[in-house]
C-alpha cells in the first residue's frame, strides 16, 4: 500500500540513468510505459531523460519526443539532464518537464573524460543554464560526481566537495544530489560527507546517489538516512552504471531502498509490489535479461512459488 505522507523521498532515476547504459535502445513507447508504471506505483520524482548529445548518448536520442509525450499527472515531478544552454533550448521547447538537472565532477579528470572539460569550465557553461531556469521559474538539481572517489584519480578531497556544492547553491541550485559514481563509498564516509556538505547546504536540499559496485549501496544508503538526507536516488532493479568510470555497476535498486526504509516503518510512499510488477514487465517484456535487484529477485521467487504450489 502507497503513503501519502512519505518520510523519505525516493528519486527515481532509471528512465535516464539506467536506460543510457543498456546496450541497445529502448522505444520511446516503452519508457513512456515505464514511467506511466512507476507513476502508478507511486513514484513522485522521476527523472525521464537527458539533452545530451545523442552522439555521446545514443540510448537517449528521443529526448525531445519523450519529453513532449511524457504523461501529466498531478503531484508528479520530472527532470531532465541538461548539459548546456542547447540542452536547456530543447529541455524548454517540451514544456512539460519541471527541473532541470545541471551535472559536473568532484574530480578533475572525471570531469575532462566525463564533459571534456574541467571543472571551473564546467561551472561556466552551467552558469547561463541555471540563470535562464531561474528565471523560467525552473527548479534546478545539481549533481556532483565522484564524492566518493574517482577512477582516475583515487582519493577525492572532500573540500572540493563541499566548495562545489557550496557554489552551486549559490548559484541557484534548488537540490544538490552528492553521486559516489563509482561505488567505493563506506557508512562511515557517507556520514562524514553529509555532515561537512550540511555545514554549507541545508540538508533537506541534500540527495544521495550510491552505485552499488561494491554491494555498499544499500548500507550508505542507511547512514545517509541517519546522518540526516531524506532523498536518495535510485533505479529501478539496480539498472545504471557510467560509461566513464570503468568497472563502475549500477545504481542502488528502488526495490531495495523501498524495502529498506517500509520494513523500519519508514514510509516511502511508493508501492511495492507494483515496482515488482514493473520490474517483471521490464525484464520478461523489453530487456530480456535478468535484473540484479535483490529484493526484486526475492518477490519474483516467492511469487513463482506461491504460484506453483
Amino acid at each position: 500500500m502507497t503513503n501519502s505522507s512519505p518520510d523519505v523521498v525516493v528519486y527515481e532515476v532509471g528512465p535516464r540513468d539506467g536506460l543510457q547504459n543498456e546496450p541497445e535502445s529502448v522505444s520511446t513507447a516503452d519508457k513512456l510505459e515505464l514511467i506511466d508504471r512507476l507513476t502508478s506505483a507511486g513514484m513522485r520524482r522521476i527523472e525521464v531523460t537527458s539533452f545530451v548529445s545523442p552522439k555521446w548518448i545514443p540510448q537517449l536520442a528521443d529526448a525531445g519526443e519523450l519529453a513532449a509525450a511524457a504523461p501529466q499527472h498531478d503531484g508528479v515531478a520530472y527532470s531532465a539532464l541538461v548539459p548546456n544552454e542547447r540542452g536547456y533550448d530543447r529541455f524548454a521547447e517540451s514544456g512539460r518537464l519541471h527541473v532541470a538537472a545541471t551535472f559536473i565532477s568532484a574530480s578533475e579528470s572525471h570531469n575532462r573524460k566525463n564533459l571534456n572539460c574541467s571543472v571551473a569550465e564546467q561551472l561556466g557553461r552551467m552558469a547561463p543554464v541555471m540563470d535562464r531556469a531561474r528565471a523560467d521559474g525552473i527548479p534546478i538539481r545539481s549533481y556532483v560526481s565522484t564524492v566518493c572517489g574517482c577512477p582516475y584519480e583515487g582519493d577525492v578531497d572532500l573540500r572540493a566537495v563541499v566548495e562545489l556544492a557550496r557554489r552551486l547553491v549559490e548559484g541557484g541550485a534548488e537540490e544538490i544530489s552528492l553521486g559516489d559514481t563509482i561505488g567505493v563509498g563506506t557508512p562511515s564516509q557517507v556520514r562524514e560527507l553529509v555532515a561537512a556538505v550540511g555545514d554549507v547546504v541545508p540538508l533537506d536540499r541534500v540527495a544521495l546517489h550510491l552505485h552499488d559496485t561494491y554491494g555498499r549501496a544499500l548500507a550508505n544508503v542507511q547512514a545517509g538516512y541517519e546522518a540526516g538526507v531524506r532523498t536518495f536516488d535510485s533505479s529501478l532493479c539496480g539498472l545504471g552504471g557510467c560509461p566513464y568510470a570503468p568497472g563502475a555497476s549500477g545504481n542502488v535498486a528502488t526495490e531495495d531502498v523501498v524495502s529498506l526504509f517500509e520494513s523500519q516503518a519508514i514510509p516511502t510512499g511508493i508501492d511495492l509490489e507494483a515496482l515488482i510488477d514493473t520490474s517483471t514487465w521490464l525484464e520478461n517484456d523489453v530487456l530480456q535479461r535478468t535484473l540484479p535487484s535483490r529484493v526484486y529477485r526475492a518477490h519474483r521467487g516467492r511469487r513463482e512459488k506461491a504460484a506453483s504450489a
